[in-house]
């Protein structure tokens, strides 16, 4: 009665070690050619589990039945101590392990046999059955990517031909209306060649384009080409593929990049705001004066800009490249030793500009020139004579020099213009004080208030040099004022009798005429004859 437990609970037992010892077939990973599976393993081998090490021999089974040049008879074994190897002309395709013969009844060498006529059965039959069918599928397939390229090259040149004939159509249309409204069409039929060949080139470069795309697509055909155009769709696809993922992986130093610079602008845009207010009179700020106000917007917009860059400049793609920055020191440094003279004249240009010498307008001498400020930048002052030539002064020239401005004060103080004559001793200068000033009244330009004034500059061996002074507040008439006045001069002077000796007259008086013109003569005058005194 009591050995029937033991003897059930022994039965359980040996029943459990038998199942622990062989599993289920359902628990092996299957190698699948074909949908068709030829074994299965149940071991890992190395670092690959069974699923991963099943994948990769079926992978590589599949490529070899690919072959056109497969034959089973050239699978081979080799059993050593440890692995038993299946291979295919040197190609590895399979290891047999120890483990893998624990799952099973036979041993190591054994068990690899079994694989190996496995392998040469059904990758034999299956070779058979498809390779001749697969072949001219593929021929058939390969022509019809042929014939498909052909019909896109033909559909590329047909287009490319309308494009052109439009194109010409359009362009001796245009020349045409040129030639009618009287501009010149030479430079249009130079430019006509360059447009033409440009389109010629695109539609090269668009069948070259269209031919190695077709490239790939035949060599996928045949298993044996497969690695072919792989690599050929690697050199379009990997730095398409490469460029995307720049692009993705910089979206947000892209966004940064993008507030910062819109931050920068909005800024910008707002100190230009305030600083038209200020050129336009809107907004008036103590000793800043309204023509500092653009420049100064210049200034602070470069100064906002150059510090933008500095802020995004680790966001650029790449700018951590040893390369980059060296392509950036080398351009600075470049920049440095190949434009010293207009820095120069740069940071001449700002302190003219809070120097406030003149302004766009003004009637200026600069060293030799004379004439009206027409343009002047932080390089160079463009003066305007009034022979209409167009004269380029470097503002350093002009910071190194003197420069003198006739309408600065011309409204509010008036110009004071002068002018010299010289007179001899023997007429009264009063009588030559009221005649220079009648003579400056007399010309047009003239201020009567303040009243013209007279200086007597030099007593000279022979004469007087008297200076007339008038105001004017037509700094930009200087030329025709000077030339009115000394008319007036002379006018005033003739009509009064009175010699004008300048710059010097030497003549024995008796025997002489007066140096006036005829028409100022008295009617009764008469040459003077040489006297001759006898002393007694």
């Amino acid at each position: 009665m009591l050995r029937q437990p033991y003897l059930i609970l022994f039965l359980l037992f040996s029943v459990f070690i038998a199942k622990a010892q062989k599993p289920a077939p359902d628990l092996g990973e299957p190698v699948i050619v074909n949908q068709d599976t030829l074994f299965k393993f149940y071991a890992g081998q190395g670092l690959f589990e069974a699923k991963e090490r099943a994948q990769i021999v079926s992978k590589r089974i599949s490529d070899i039945i690919s072959r056109l040049d497969f034959n089973p008879d050239s699978l081979v074994l080799k059993n050593d101590s440890v692995l038993s190897v299946i291979s295919y002309k040197s190609q590895l395709i399979m290891a047999v392990n120890n483990a893998d013969a624990k799952f099973s009844e036979l041993d190591r060498p054994q068990l690899a046999a079994n694989y190996l006529n496995i392998l040469k059965k059904r990758m034999g039959s299956v070779f058979k059955n498809n390779s001749a069918k697969d072949i001219i599928i593929n021929i058939l397939e390969a022509i019809a990517v042929v014939f498909v390229l052909l019909f896109l090259i033909w559909l590329v040149n047909r287009a490319f031909r309308w494009l052109n004939a439009k194109l010409l159509k359009a362009w001796e249309s245009r020349i045409a209306k040129l030639g009618e409204q009287g501009a010149p069409v030479g430079y249009a039929s130079r430019v006509l060649p360059f447009i033409t060949n440009s389109i010629r080139v695109l539609r090269l470069l668009v069948i070259i384009l269209l031919v190695y795309l077709a490239l790939p697509v035949a060599f996928l055909i045949f298993p044996w080409t497969k690695p072919i155009a792989t690599e050929l769709l690697s050199y379009v696809v990997n730095p398409v593929k490469g460029i995307l993922l720049g692009i993705l992986h910089y979206i947000p130093n892209l966004l940064t990049i993008s507030i910062i610079f819109l931050l920068t602008r909005y800024i910008v845009r707002l100190i230009k705001f305030i600083a038209s207010e200020i050129a336009n009179g809107a907004i008036t700020i103590k000793n800043f004066y309204p023509e500092w106000a653009i420049p100064t917007y210049n200034i602070i917009r470069v100064l906002l800009y150059a510090f933008m860059f500095v802020v995004i400049f680790p966001y650029l793609p790449g700018s951590d490249s040893k390369i980059f920055q060296g392509v950036t020191v080398f351009l600075g440094v470049l920049f440095s030793f190949g434009s010293s003279s207009a820095i120069s004249n740069m940071v001449a240009g700002l302190v003219l500009t809070y120097m406030r010498p003149f302004k766009i307008g003004d009637r200026v001498k600069v060293g030799d020139v004379t004439g009206d400020v027409i343009e002047k930048n932080l390089l160079i002052t463009r003066i305007r004579t009034i022979k209409n030539e167009d004269i380029t002064v470097p503002n350093s020239t002009i910071l190194g020099g003197a420069v003198v401005n006739y309408t600065t004060s011309s409204k509010n103080l008036g110009l004071i213009l002068h002018t010299s004559i010289t007179i001899g001793y023997d007429a009264p200068w009063h009588i030559i004080h009221g005649l220079m000033i009648d003579a400056a009244l007399a010309t047009e330009g003239i201020l009567a208030e303040p009243k013209p004034f007279i200086l007597q500059t030099d007593l000279n061996d022979f004469n007087v040099t008297y200076q007339v002074n008038a105001y004017t507040s037509l700094s930009h008439k200087m030329a025709v004022i000077y030339s009115n006045l000394h008319q007036n001069i002379q006018d005033k002077f003739n009509e009064a009798g009175v010699e004008i000796m300048s710059p010097h007259y030497t003549a024995l008086r008796d025997g002489n005429t007066i140096q006036i013109p005829d028409e100022y003569k008295p009617k009764d005058y008469i040459k003077p004859g040489f006297k001759i005194e006898k002393e007694e």
